[in-house]
């Protein structure tokens, strides 16, 4: 009957399981119209359309609008495949297929919102009950989707239901003599990926290059080690001594395994005895594998880095061959794993680690070559059409977009106004239509830039005579004297060893109290926080004022200062920080006051980009 009987409705909650298998002999290539084009035309490489609601939505489909050829389809469903990319092709048949479309957003998601509504009040999931209060994890969607015989136009309505009385709101508008002006009018399109949602911001956003538009390099991933911490260390000469040990032929693994030297521990899919004779064979001892690696945002150890497998897990040839004098990387990601990651890129200039920023980063860099800027055939129309010299010739113009990007991806306007984008979506910009725009937006950027490189000195941040606001900030103190070797000891439960030897942050120790008798200025306790915090290394000792803007600031999902400081509680280091390590405090403190203290300038810059924005023309434009 289901086959070829005609059916008019179809409804009902289909279960929501990304990883429900194989499917079976009948579903063959069920859901593969919803993944034609993804890759070549959309440039969507990651995607999971094997979920079992998106199986329902392809059976619905199939019966109603290819089968009988009229009729209605009702879904509760994950809210997923309303905008993320990797929906765009299903979204785009379904909006083909029928004629009416009817959304009604209940977010409560974890993941998307941490069941938090825009105004601050809970959000839990529509099927909450007494019970379980928060209901499932994931945010649900109800769709109603009607091909009929009318031909009086598409209609694609959307709204969103939040809070906890959204069910009973629901059932209320149930009843209203005019259902639809509920709704706002949803405009999907190729610009937007034909999301579903309305509003201005998903709409504008959507509508901006991403920064792998603006790449001519696929993006790649950071260097990946999983062997425990066997080839990193904070300390070079460590590090050095440990490898020139571990790649001594003289030496046998069993006396290597007895000191630690090297990743001499089998594991999953690593075989220790085969690795080492591998790279005996085939690679000595070199000082210049000894390369820094941003480990976290601010937070570079050394790794010894080789291209012999599998002694890193994932070693990044095409990473190190660009990292040369006078280039350097914009760090980003594609979607967020959970709410509140912050800034979604950083910068450096050394080897990108695959847990930049969480959860993996892909680093786009300035020159694809010495002599070759890395920017798309559109990307160099754009600045072409600017009136830019060549970006081959002058890596000065090969920087600009990039400093743009970071100079856009730095304004909490940004951040803020298009937040649901950039959790879900490769970072986007708008590219300005102006080159007195571009190049001050380019300005703004590389002070940013300057300012996330822990090796370069910034006046009045980190040299010469400080900024007033900035001066009292994170000062090294103690109790009733003068810091020495023992009051360095960072015993404040700031981290943990967890499972499988993952350092885990702890709880530390932290006082707080009102900013304003600290702050410089009323705007500077309005930029950086009503509350500022004292964060000890110990009993006594503690860097004091650390605003709550500079102790929260978060970069791609890492709460900055605690991260670092997690990986240097004693027992995990082995000894007392170093007066260098504590002024390092101070200083990573300092430069995350001196965004935060960019704010103005940055969200001018944003609207004023945002406001003169240009598509990427095409090269033959």
């Amino acid at each position: 009957m289901k086959q070829e009987r005609p059916i008019l409705v179809v409804l009902g909650n289909p279960p929501y399981n990304a990883f429900a298998g194989t499917s079976p002999a009948e579903e063959a290539g069920l859901v593969e119209p919803y993944k034609q084009g993804l890759q070549k035309e959309w440039g969507i490489r990651k995607f999971n359309l094997d979920d079992l609601y998106v199986r329902f939505f392809r059976v619905a489909e199939r019966r109603i609008a290819e089968g009988t050829g009229r009729g209605a389809v009702c879904f509760i469903s994950n809210h997923s495949w309303l905008w993320y990319p990797s929906y765009t092709v299903m979204r785009k048949r379904l909006l083909a297929e029928f004629d009416r479309i009817w959304m009604d957003n209940l977010n409560g998601s974890k993941y998307e919102t941490g069941k938090v509504a825009p105004d601050g009040s809970p959000d839990p999931s529509v099927f909450s009950t007494e019970a379980n209060r928060e209901g499932i994890q994931v945010g649900t969607a109800v769709a109603q989707l009607v091909k009929c015989d009318r031909s009086d136009g598409d209609c694609m309505l959307y709204r969103d239901l939040w809070g906890a009385a959204k069910r009973e709101m629901l059932l209320t508008s149930l009843d209203a003599a005019d259902f639809d002006a509920h709704y706002a009018p949803a405009t999907p399109a190729v610009a937007n990926r034909f999301s579903l949602r309305s509003g201005t911001h998903a709409n504008i956003f959507a509508a901006w290059p991403a920064l792998t538009e603006i790449s001519a390099l696929a993006p790649f991933s950071g260097a990946l080690e999983m062997r425990r911490g066997a080839l990193l260390s904070i300390d070079r000469a460590e590090l050095a001594d440990r490898m020139r040990r571990y790649l001594d032929p003289e030496l046998s693994l069993a006396e290597l395994r007895l000191s630690g030297a090297g990743p001499v521990e089998n594991m999953a899919r690593f075989d220790a005895a085969a690795a080492r004779i591998r790279v005996l064979r085939e690679e000595p001892f070199s000082e210049k594998s000894l390369r820094q690696l941003a480990l976290h945002p601010f937070d570079l150890q050394w790794s010894y880095h080789t291209n012999v497998r599998p002694i890193w897990n994932e070693p990044r040839p095409e990473l190190v061959e660009r990292i040369f004098r006078g280039n350097g990387f914009v760090v980003t990601r594609f979607r967020s794993r959970r709410p509140a990651e912050g800034v979604p890129l950083v910068w450096t200039t050394a080897l990108a680690g695959y847990h930049l920023l969480d959860p993996n980063s892909h680093p786009l860099p300035i020159l694809a070559a010495p002599d070759r800027a890395n920017l798309s055939p559109p990307a160099r129309a754009w600045l072409a059409e600017l009136g830019l010299p060549d970006a081959d010739a002058d890596c000065t113009v090969a920087a600009i977009p990039w400093m743009h990007a970071l100079a856009i991806g730095y304004a909490p306007a940004w951040l803020s106004e298009n937040a649901v984008g950039i959790r879900q979506d490769w970072p986007r910009v708008p590219l300005p239509d102006n080159l007195d725009l571009l190049r001050a937006s380019a300005a703004l950027g590389a002070r940013v830039a300057a300012l996330l490189d822990p090796d370069t000195s910034v006046p009045g941040v980190t040299t010469g005579s400080l900024r007033p606001a900035l001066a009292t900030i994170a000062v090294p103190a103690k109790r009733g004297g003068q810091m020495t070797e023992s009051d360095r000891m960072l015993t404040a439960g700031w981290g943990h060893v967890g499972k499988a030897g993952a350092v885990m942050p702890g709880r530390g120790r932290i006082t707080t109290r009102d900013y304003a008798t600290e702050a410089a200025a009323a705007t500077d306790a309005e930029l950086l926080g009503n509350r500022t915090n004292d964060i000890f290394l110990n009993a006594d000792a503690y860097w004091r004022n650390i605003p709550d803007a500079v102790w929260g600031f978060t970069i791609g999902g890492y709460q900055v200062l605690k991260k670092w400081l997690s990986y240097r509680e004693c027992p995990l280091l082995g000894r007392a920080l170093t007066p260098g390590e504590v002024r390092y405090v101070r200083d990573v403190a300092r430069r995350l006051a001196a965004l935060r203290l960019m704010t103005p300038e940055l969200d001018a810059n944003y609207r004023a980009c945002a406001a003169a924005h240009r598509p990427l023309p095409t090269p033959s434009t």
